[in-house]
């Protein structure tokens, strides 16, 4: 596998972008195994650069009675299992700093989840262990705060940082994806990544039968916002994909079916090429005509 600094480079030269994409949560080795086969398959075919995302554990679940994943141990032996069998970098989450360590043997990507983009401890403990961190940036959050957060990467000693805009809170059970966002986080000098599932979210918009909720998704939009987002000259897409998105455990509204992935992949590399997103407009103010 490569080592941190060439897989980034690799990232971030990616043309038209790179994909870091799976299911949401480890919910068994068997379907982990499955969908890195299929999705690396379908990436591959493409050409498109892929690292394969899973979490091992959802610690940020709306409801206590949400199911979690394996755990750190377990969980790692999985995804371990999937970078030596399919040759695949791999991308997963981190809640604490405790788990930055073990999760550095063997991430190539770690995780800040969005609620936790601006802890210090937690973002100079993932940055020591040398690997890619992938920050998302929080719902509460100008794009600005996101310049700070990789700077403390860099501080660090970590120069592989990357930002990932998420879409921000508008009222109580809703998200709002803001495009002027991909070109102010620029500022941060480093890859940017639209996460265009989790940015459709409606957190704690689904009422639980028994009491309780969970959080629901406008799945039909994901294509508007990966549209919008390889049009505007985004690095990377993030999404998250499974085969079976109506009985998945967690956050079944906003997965991408598998069966759907490669032809909206396809269109999106259609957009972006045709789009001069990631160069700058050079505007001229001088009068017409003159």
């Amino acid at each position: 596998m490569e080592s941190s600094a060439a897989l980034f480079n690799q990232l971030k030269t990616a043309e038209p972008f790179f994909v870091l994409a799976g299911p949401n949560v480890i919910e068994s080795e068997d379907h982990i195994m499955y969908m890195a086969k299929h999705i690396k398959a379908i990436t591959s075919k493409l050409g498109l650069p892929l690292v394969f995302k899973s979490s091992f554990d959802k610690a940020n679940r709306t409801s206590s009675k949400s199911f979690r994943g394996p755990g750190l141990a377990e969980g790692l032996k999985i995804l371990e299992k999937v970078k030596t069998t399919f040759d695949l970098p791999i991308v997963t989450d981190v809640h604490e700093t405790i788990q930055c360590e073990a999760v550095g043997k063997v991430a190539d990507i770690i995780q800040i989840p969005a609620f936790l983009c601006r802890q210090t401890d937690l973002l100079v403990a993932a940055a020591k262990t040398g690997k890619i961190i992938n920050i998302k940036k929080g719902q509460f959050c100008a794009p600005s705060v996101m310049s700070n957060s990789a700077e403390k990467i860099r501080m660090a000693g970590n120069e592989n940082v990357m930002v990932c805009e998420r879409g921000t809170m508008f009222g109580y059970s809703d998200l709002i994806v803001d495009p002027r966002n991909f070109e102010w986080m620029r500022e941060a000098n480093c890859p940017i990544v639209a996460d265009i599932t989790h940015s459709l979210q409606q957190p704690a918009g689904r009422k639980l039968e028994g009491g309780g909720v969970a959080s629901g998704g406008l799945r039909e939009l994901i294509p508007c916002i990966g549209r919008t987002a390889v049009a505007v000259g985004v690095d990377g897409i993030f999404m998250e994909v499974h085969n079976d998105p109506s009985n998945a455990p967690v956050d079944g509204p906003t997965q991408w079916p598998l069966r759907h992935f490669e032809e909206l992949l396809e269109e999106l590399m259609a957009i972006a090429k045709a789009s001069k997103g990631k160069q700058s407009f050079k505007i001229d103010l001088t009068p017409f005509g003159q």
